[in-house]
């Protein structure tokens, strides 16, 4: 049975054409995805979030025993901040991507992605034997909004009391506290995962529509506008990171990704997976994800051919036009020969060939 957020009314009251996203439905766009994702890149964009998963781990262990289940060293994490990370099998293989966020030394929340959160919370649970520590899900209860875009800030300032505005203007990147936003508690994270700047914000259910018309009424004067996955996913791309499902997988390890700096091997704990990843290390990639912006005007898509010549040296995993660059942008899975920057590869778009070249990622970087 399809799930629905606490916003799915609200978003049916916006006009919303709805998507099945990991088992929920959700909104794709409420108009032109375009104008979504330029409203992100120029002033702001309100996404609803709460597909994602929200699992608490409290106890005196938690820090030992989050650095035993995850990839990165949790136990360094100071409290108000927070470090992405990854879940990964005995193999080395990616469960999932996630942000950890320490809340007090014996607390933390983990968010993993919408369709994983039962299989991240089951392995979490799982890993949890022998440890003094309480693993709860608290996804059912739990909304997730978040406000993107340059002129995020300057929303959020607006719906705070004026004694909290120095914590909102102060909060670091890969940071959280709690906050009372349109007189509404929250906790207040500043992360994002569109290039922008941007915050999250995460409520009680019941609370979940008064907070969202609040933000869209006082976002309204700073070019603020609902925005749906088709945007999120192009915003994204843009930003170069990676997508659950495209470019991660059980069938991909983290330095095929990009993302061998997230392990940590210099803390004592022997997390899943730790030899396997050890080994992955020293044997070096087969495969590596690269940028790949096209020279021609056609889009590729996820699982089309990438050549070099005549030889077949990858695939593509995400692909589509960039609002912000005016061309082709696309990520893809290739031989390490072919990975450098400046190499001249070509795509099979559908039975004919179009020239791309690899790029330094991410293809968008905000100026401020």
């Amino acid at each position: 049975m399809t799930k629905h957020t606490a916003l799915h009314a609200e978003h049916e009251k916006l006009g919303a054409s709805f998507t099945d996203f990991g088992g929920w439905d959700m909104p794709l766009k409420y108009g032109s995805e375009l104008a979504e994702h330029r409203a992100v890149r120029e002033a702001a964009g309100l996404f609803d979030l709460s597909h994602m998963g929200e699992v608490r781990v409290e106890g005196p262990d938690a820090a030992r025993f989050l650095n035993t289940a995850l990839v990165g060293n949790l136990a360094v994490v100071k409290v108000g901040k927070a470090k992405y990370s990854l879940i990964c099998d005995e193999r080395g293989g990616i469960i999932d991507d996630l942000i950890s966020y320490r809340l007090a030394d014996d607390r933390y929340l983990v968010v993993p992605n919408a369709g994983n959160a039962p299989i991240v919370f089951a392995a979490l649970r799982e890993r949890a034997a022998g440890f003094d520590v309480a693993v709860t899900d608290a996804s059912a209860g739990t909304s997730l909004i978040a406000v993107q875009g340059p002129n995020a800030l300057a929303i959020l300032r607006g719906l705070v009391p004026e004694a909290q505005r120095s914590l909102v203007d102060d909060m670091p990147y890969y940071a959280a506290d709690e906050a009372t936003v349109a007189g509404t508690g929250v906790l207040l994270a500043r992360t994002g995962y569109t290039g922008e700047d941007g915050f999250e914000l995460y409520v009680p259910n019941e609370q979940a529509a008064g907070l969202w018309t609040a933000l869209l009424e006082a976002g309204e004067a700073h070019g603020l506008v609902p925005a749906g996955l088709a945007a999120r996913d192009s915003l994204r791309l843009e930003a170069g990171m990676p997508l659950y499902g495209n470019e991660l997988g059980l069938d991909t390890t983290p330095f095929e990704a990009g993302l061998g700096p997230v392990l940590s091997f210099k803390k004592e704990e022997a997390f899943v997976g730790r030899a396997a990843l050890e080994a992955a290390k020293e044997a070096g990639p087969a495969r590596v994800l690269v940028g790949l912006t096209g020279l021609g005007r056609r889009a590729a898509r996820g699982g089309y051919q990438v050549f070099a010549g005549d030889r077949e040296i990858g695939v593509v995993t995400s692909g589509q036009p960039s609002p912000t660059l005016g061309r082709p942008v696309a990520l893809a899975f290739v031989d390490p020969v072919f990975a450098e920057p400046g190499t001249a590869l070509e795509i099979d778009l559908r039975g004919k060939r179009e020239p791309f070249e690899v790029v330094p990622l991410p293809f968008y970087r905000r100026t401020a």
